[in-house]
């Protein structure tokens, strides 16, 4: 298998945990602490995406992210597919940002290790010919 091959099956899990790490970001910081589109939301004629702010808001309130974060490592430790591992690393991350701190600390944690472990496990260490695994006894100098 070339390194080009090799290299996206590894990096895109953790390329999507950023990914999401950064739109939990965004929601956290542009979308649900924003003070404007607070008051808009507030005002007698909301417009009609107030409706996913305060779903979101409702989530971390009712500390549904952390909930989700930890069964989502529950899978992950469970199976044994880096795409679990992944979830609850994303989920973690989203939980982290999202004011669900002690649960998703744990399962972004949980699930980047277990997701490192996986991968680690899946790849194959690069045998050298003069290795005693060959068993054949070289002769001194």
């Amino acid at each position: 298998m070339t390194a080009k091959k090799r290299f996206i099956p590894v990096a895109l899990p953790w390329l999507l945990i950023v990914i999401f790490g950064l739109l939990a970001t965004w929601l956290r910081y542009g979308f649900i602490e924003s003070r404007a589109l607070g008051h808009v939301c507030e005002d007698g004629n909301p417009p009609s995406w107030c409706w996913a702010r305060e779903l979101i808001v409702i989530g971390f309130n009712s500390y549904g992210y952390g909930i989700a974060a930890i069964i989502a490592t529950v899978l992950a430790m469970i199976g044994k597919k880096p795409w679990l591992a992944a979830l609850a690393a994303a989920i973690g991350a989203i939980a982290l940002i999202l004011y669900c701190y002690y649960a998703g600390a744990i399962a972004l944690l949980i699930g980047c290790l277990r997701l490192l472990r996986l991968q680690a496990n899946r790849m194959t260490a690069p045998s050298h010919p003069d290795r005693h695994g060959n068993r054949q006894i070289q002769a001194q100098p």
